[in-house]
């Protein structure tokens, strides 16, 4: 819990720096008008992929495949467009690391990796009907 704690203050601390270093560069009006911009973007992003990944969830599993890849898709889609949509630019280049397909590629092992572990735990349950 303390890590956590500390790792949300260094990361509040490296926002609010860099929310300050932009603001100066390309002023405050500026500054604001980017950041609601690329929420509204996140927004738009999370409700359109949001929607064509759970159809290629849903078509993966019509076709009898296991649908693992396809929901660290959706996951990883999902989860770039609500960084996305929060303020501060550090969540904007996560998030939009994580909308690029290229860039995706690289974090779908550490999804894959995550996920194994909180089921070897037993943090994850996977329920089947």
């Amino acid at each position: 819990m303390r890590k956590f704690f500390l790792g949300f203050i260094v990361y509040a601390l490296a926002e609010l720096a860099l929310l300050i270093a932009v603001g100066q560069k390309i002023g405050v009006l500026s500054t604001l008008l980017l950041i609601m911009a690329t929420s509204v973007i996140g927004i738009y992003v999370a409700k359109n992929k949001g929607m064509n990944s759970v159809q290629k969830v849903k078509n993966t599993i019509a076709k009898g495949e296991a649908p693992g890849p396809a929901l660290i898709d959706a996951l990883l889609n999902f989860s770039g467009a609500v960084l996305l949509a929060l303020p501060g630019f550090l969540t904007d280049i996560i998030g939009l690391l994580l909308l690029m397909p290229i860039s995706r590629k690289l974090f779908q092992p550490i999804a894959f990796y995550w996920i194994r572990k909180k089921m070897k735990k037993g943090q994850f349950i996977i329920v089947q009907r």
